[in-house]
């Protein structure tokens, strides 16, 4: 975490928040997991939304990638201070990532090092890894990235999401590894509540969203660029699938110098319109 692009404890281009959302931050809990926990209380998912009523044109909150910007929609519903949980229908809607991203931006203005990492669930559905994004926050005391579900503390889909187990999450470069190395059915994997979203793609897909997270660069669930498109058609073939293995081997090694430059390639890179 030397290199100051990839300091953690530093916002992002999506993870910046201005000054008067820095003093809503300031009865939030001094821990990583409770603030975590408190972000539940602000976001709301878009099916949960739509049934309890809330209007149509309010659904394309879900796109909004900018932290600051969620921030603002959200206070427009409730001008309260973040750590008073609101009403489900005066949540911002987004989905786990904005639940992940959110908390990752509040830890990050504390100067806690945290991430937003995409990739998959594997305690939704059984035997099956379903698309999810979750925080990390790096540990001083035991030198190490803790993984919490954010969306789902207090839940019982696992024992701990505060402290996720390994192979209960597997980021999308993990899950790719796991896959080329014949350890899980690339078919189980993708997006649930769709027929179509599964497979290898899926996977390469996430693998590159969590690469740019890495970077600071924390995308919708649905952005793509580069390649991702042809890979999503069946388009690309043995060399996009090494470049793959790169991602997923860079990302493992989480070796900030490397990422920034693998994320240099034309194919990995995020355009510009996808970070407003």
């Amino acid at each position: 975490m030397t290199d100051d692009v990839l300091n953690y404890s530093r916002p992002g281009p999506l993870t910046s928040l201005d000054s008067a959302q820095l003093r809503l931050i300031e009865g939030l809990p001094e821990d990583p997991v409770g603030v975590c926990a408190a972000v539940q209380g602000l976001v709301i998912q878009p099916a949960d939304a739509a049934a309890l009523g809330v209007p149509e044109d309010r659904i394309s909150e879900k796109n909004i990638r900018p932290v600051d910007k969620l921030i603002s929609a959200l206070t427009a519903l409730d001008p309260a201070p973040l750590h008073q949980p609101r009403t489900p229908e005066t949540r911002v809607i987004g989905t786990c990532r904005h639940f992940a991203t959110i908390a990752c931006a509040i830890l990050r203005a504390r100067g806690i090092a945290s991430r937003a990492r995409c990739g998959f669930g594997t305690y939704f559905l059984k035997n099956r890894g379903v698309d999810h994004w979750i925080t990390e926050y790096w540990d001083e005391d035991h030198n190490r990235w803790v993984r919490v579900d954010t969306e789902h503390l207090g839940k019982n889909y696992v024992d701990r999401p505060d402290d996720l187990a390994p192979d209960e999450f597997l980021t999308g470069g993990e899950a790719w590894l796991h896959y080329r190395n014949g350890l899980i059915d690339p078919a189980l994997f993708g997006v649930a509540g769709t027929d179509h979203a599964w497979g290898p793609h899926e996977i390469s897909g996430n693998a590159v969203r969590d690469l740019a997270a890495l970077c600071k660069q924390e995308t919708l669930n649905w952005d793509e660029w580069g390649r991702m498109t042809a890979a999503y058609e069946g388009k690309t073939g043995p060399d996009y699938d090494q470049l793959i293995d790169v991602v997923a081997d860079t990302c493992a090694k989480d070796d900030p110098p490397a990422l920034t430059r693998l994320f240099s390639h034309e194919d990995l890179a995020v355009p510009q319109h996808v970070l407003v």
